[in-house]
């Protein structure tokens, strides 16, 4: 046993200098023949990085609410404190006014600033290393060309230590490994689009991707959806219970993006913002890029927990809650008003094993994204009911018009609010 302990012990003194090793290894330099003036942006360069900058949605962390566009100061709710987002106009005391192309693009693809601080992980460098040097480039001439904003940045509110420069650098060696991904060769040009999109500029996995103890993401956890520090769920998008969308054409994936809106769902919560920010100013060809890459992903199927015997009280109380609140809109079938209302019966959103999303819908209201294609869009008033009533009504629209999902109990619905 004595000897058992020693290599234990011996292994995980070397996994700790190995990872000291790498934790304190350089951060990368600014190439010198770029540290001494900006780029020259021309205004085809700028306009390129407009739309970049609309596919990477940079506004909606950058812009407080009510605030100048791009000028920071917005707080983002992580698990671990509050990080507020920096200004990213072109003003020389608060902004990125005395910045170079270089540092940008040291920033954007390995996280550290002008300055060589490392950049909180909330900042998705992670996926922003994918970024090609010519859209970076392109990027910057769209900030250098957007009027100066003097704001400056109130520090981040992390507990210690995960604002640290030590944790910082622990944090990169366990999860970041800087560079872009080569084109598949054994995919079209159209689905190497869509992957650098997803992947890279839209950074999709930021939010639809498990993160371990440490907000960390590894391998397959991406895109298979997580738990968001507002209080949202996003969804998986290779489960085929969840967001999935490898069986849907490609014509109402591109739909969904552009508009909010599909025959199989409606865009609600943080990806309502998505598609009024980002998505719904895309080219054409890049929202049909992004369809086909994410209905190549790997489909994977979660089942929810099914359950024989319900409560006859609580499912009466449940389809009497429906009969008074829902019915109105949403149909005697559950079958909504196409455009207009989303059916529940058939709903993802309704029988996902993860509750949160139909919890939130229906405690803070339902509203489908105000878009160019759907400016006018209804929205659902949202309902001050108990728990008890809460988790009759889940329950009994879990288990209705061909539903076999697993109950909601009170205490389920205590933990999520």
């Amino acid at each position: 046993m004595s000897r058992l302990r020693q290599a234990l012990a011996t292994l995980v003194a070397l996994a700790v200098a190995a990872l000291a090793f790498v934790a304190w290894a350089p951060v990368p330099a600014v190439d010198d023949r770029e540290a001494a003036a900006p780029l020259a942006p021309d205004a085809a360069q700028a306009a390129r990085g407009a739309q970049l900058a609309l596919a990477g949605n940079c506004a909606g962390c950058h812009t407080e609410r009510g605030g100048a566009p791009y000028a920071g100061g917005r707080g983002i709710e992580t698990p671990f404190g509050t990080v507020v987002a920096g200004n990213l106009t072109p003003d020389p005391a608060t902004g990125l006014g005395r910045w170079t192309a270089g540092e940008f693009r040291r920033a954007l693809q390995h996280g550290v600033s002008r300055d060589g601080r490392l950049l909180v992980p909330a900042f998705p460098y992670t996926s922003f290393t994918q970024v090609t040097r010519d859209d970076a480039d392109a990027l910057w001439a769209h900030l250098r060309s957007l009027p100066p904003v003097q704001q400056a940045k109130r520090p981040h509110a992390l507990r210690w230590p995960y604002g640290s420069d030590l944790a910082l650098r622990v944090w990169r060696a366990l999860y970041f490994r800087p560079g872009t991904t080569p084109a598949d060769p054994a995919q079209s040009a159209e689905w190497n689009r869509g992957a650098y999109l997803v992947r890279g500029l839209g950074h999709c996995e930021a939010c639809h991707a498990r993160r371990d103890a440490l907000g960390g993401i590894r391998g397959a956890a991406a895109l298979q959806g997580g738990r968001l520090p507002q209080g949202w769920y996003a969804p998986s998008l290779t489960d085929a219970t969840e967001a999935g969308v490898a069986d849907w054409p490609i014509d109402e994936v591109v739909r969904l993006l552009r508009t909010g809106l599909s025959e199989h769902g409606t865009a609600q919560g943080p990806m309502a913002e998505v598609v009024v920010r980002s998505t719904q100013h895309l080219a054409e060809a890049d929202l049909r890029a992004v369809a086909v890459y994410l209905r190549s992903l790997p489909v994977t199927t979660s089942r929810p927990g099914r359950s024989g015997a319900r409560d006859p009280q609580v499912m009466a109380r449940g389809q009497a809650l429906y009969a008074d609140l829902c019915r109105g809109c949403h149909g005697d079938e559950g079958q909504g008003a196409p455009g207009v209302y989303p059916a529940l019966a058939g709903s993802r959103m309704v029988t996902m094993a993860d509750t949160t999303n139909l919890l939130r819908v229906i405690t803070q209201g339902g509203f489908a994204p105000a878009t160019a294609a759907n400016p006018r869009p209804y929205g659902m008033p949202p309902f001050d009911l108990g728990h008890a009533d809460l988790a009759a009504l889940m329950t009994w629209l879990r288990a209705t018009w061909g539903h076999d999902a697993s109950p909601v109990s009170e205490v389920q619905v205590l933990t999520a609010r």
